[in-house]
């Protein structure tokens, strides 16, 4: 059976899906992206603060299913501009000192709510 993880320390889904789903073992984390779940705004100062804020709400849902970053397998980078890709990289590997998980990283047109970043995960105990 799956459990919805709906928590107040990520911001609340600004569609028809849910934050993360838990089944068995393996959390599956939809794209997060720079909101501040406390204020519900969109952190949108700096292309680095908006890295910071997708991998702190993530960390956030971890948390819930009583994971960290350690758990992450495979995270899916979406950018506005590839051109950010050295500071997304360097805020991203902060999160991720040793054994990162695999990824990919792509440029798109357009992000939900004209967002810079959004990623997404997949972690498992």
């Amino acid at each position: 059976m799956k459990k919805v993880l709906q928590i107040p320390g990520a911001p609340s889904p600004i569609g028809p899906y849910s934050q993360a789903i838990l089944k068995n073992d393996t959390l599956y984390v939809s794209g997060q992206i720079p909101i501040d779940p406390a204020t519900g705004n969109l952190v949108n100062s700096s292309v680095a603060a908006s890295t910071r804020q997708v991998m702190e709400n993530i960390c956030a849902l971890l948390k819930e299913a009583d994971m960290t970053a350690d758990n992450i397998v495979k995270c899916s980078i979406f950018l506005k501009d590839m051109n950010s890709f050295s500071v997304v990289n360097e805020i991203y590997g902060e999160y991720f000192r040793s054994n990162p998980p695999a990824r990919e990283t792509v440029q798109v047109a357009k992000l939900p709510l004209e967002v810079e970043v959004e990623i997404s995960c997949i972690a498992i105990k």
